[in-house]
């Protein structure tokens, strides 16, 4: 069987993507990998042995970026349910027999 050898960025694609999900088994089910590869090249990113690519060179996740969706996603969130909180008052107000369904 001969031996298939990934190129970096594939590496560092497969990489970023275990570190954000924290599942090699899913990367690696994704790309068609064995786990305890995928698991390995995460480990070796980590401790900064990753083939020929510095570390220090690779975007981390901007945490500002992260904050601000995450900030976006929460009244996103919060404006969905006070949508429902209205749509179920106008349900009890107008259809109070509906009222037992809506718990």
């Amino acid at each position: 069987m001969r031996r298939t050898r990934y190129s970096e960025e594939f590496k560092m694609q497969a990489v970023k993507e275990a570190m954000e999900t924290e599942k090699p088994s899913v990367v690696a089910r994704r790309y068609d990998l064995n786990a305890n590869m995928v698991g390995r090249w995460v480990r070796e990113y980590k401790n900064g042995k990753f083939g020929n690519t510095d570390v220090a060179s690779v975007p981390d996740i901007d945490t500002k970026e992260l904050s601000s969706e995450n900030d976006h996603l929460k009244q996103l969130l919060g404006e969905k349910d006070l949508e429902i909180s209205v749509l179920r008052h106008l349900v009890k107000k107008q259809n109070p027999h509906l009222l037992k369904n809506l718990k």
